[in-house]
């Protein structure tokens, strides 16, 4: 694999063909929303200003976590105009354009759940995520092990998920400008007992957590 097509797709036509139908369904098994909602109450501060990035009808925040504002920014309004937990949205194509349309040091917490292995520009991304936070800001990017491969690029679709951890510090690290990264992985061990497959949480859980330096 080269660094220039590392980031190339299958389906490289135009993205909002792709995303145009609303998909009004869960993307992530109930046991990676309690594990994401558990992290999202350790790590984000009370009462903060959230951008929710490729958001679509849900947030995933926890109901009883306090917070100032939450803004969504994601392909489809359908999907947006749905969420009950956004007080604004946009609507953007973070491949076709990475800038994001809000004013530095905005935001307490940036968040990208199951939606990383998308992102075409991702240097580009986390450079403008770095901008719109505050000094100690966080930003949480969440995974599993699912994927639309044909939009997927091709250095999440031909890697494992350790490999997808190792990625998205990368991110970060090369990004710049970001303090206390770090990996957590919650991968629920599954016994010989067939039924176990259909009663277990099939869903591994994996974030990066970062913080953008303190001035």
């Amino acid at each position: 694999m080269t660094a220039r097509n590392s980031f190339t797709r299958t389906d490289e036509t135009d993205d909002q063909l792709f995303y145009q139908s609303p998909r009004l369904v869960q993307h992530i098994d109930d046991g990676f929303i309690q594990k994401l909602q558990q992290l999202f109450q350790e790590v984000l501060p009370p009462k903060a200003t959230i951008l929710d990035l490729m958001s679509s009808w849900v947030s995933h925040l926890p109901a009883d976590l306090p917070v100032n504002r939450v803004v969504g920014l994601g392909m489809n309004e359908v999907e947006l105009a749905a969420n009950p937990q956004l007080q604004a949205y946009t609507v953007q194509n973070l491949n076709q354009n990475p800038v994001l349309p809000y004013p530095d040091q905005t935001f307490d917490a940036v968040l990208n759940t199951v939606s990383i292995q998308y992102v075409t520009r991702p240097l580009e991304l986390m450079r403008e995520v770095h901008r719109v936070l505050k000094p100690g800001g966080v930003t949480v990017v969440s995974f599993s092990n699912r994927m639309f491969p044909t939009k997927a690029v091709e250095a999440w679709r031909d890697s494992s998920d350790e490999d997808h951890v190792q990625l998205v510090t990368a991110y970060f690290t090369k990004a710049g400008g970001f303090t206390q990264i770090r990996a957590v992985r919650q991968v629920a061990p599954r016994t010989g007992n067939f039924m176990d497959w259909f009663t277990q949480p099939q869903d591994p859980f994996y974030a990066v957590v970062a913080e953008r330096e303190a001035q």
